[in-house]
């Protein structure tokens, strides 16, 4: 069970790594994604990059534990 939660910190980080890096050097957008802008506000909205990662992430995850 502790080799679960540390590999969950694992992805946890290089996730917060990787949206860190897509701050510091901009963002990429899908056709998917929301920009909505109002005067001074700019919300977005990645639906289309929020799909995609959940996909991959599933993938990756499940044949990873499935090794084991």
């Amino acid at each position: 069970m502790q080799d679960i939660g540390r590999l969950l910190l694992v992805f946890g980080v290089l996730l917060a790594l990787i949206g860190a890096g897509l701050m510091l050097f901009g963002r990429f957008h899908l056709p998917g994604d929301l920009t909505i802008r109002s005067g001074g506000v700019t919300i977005y909205i990645p639906i289309a990059t929020g799909i995609i990662l959940s996909i991959v992430l599933t993938v990756v995850l499940n044949v990873v534990l499935r090794h084991r």
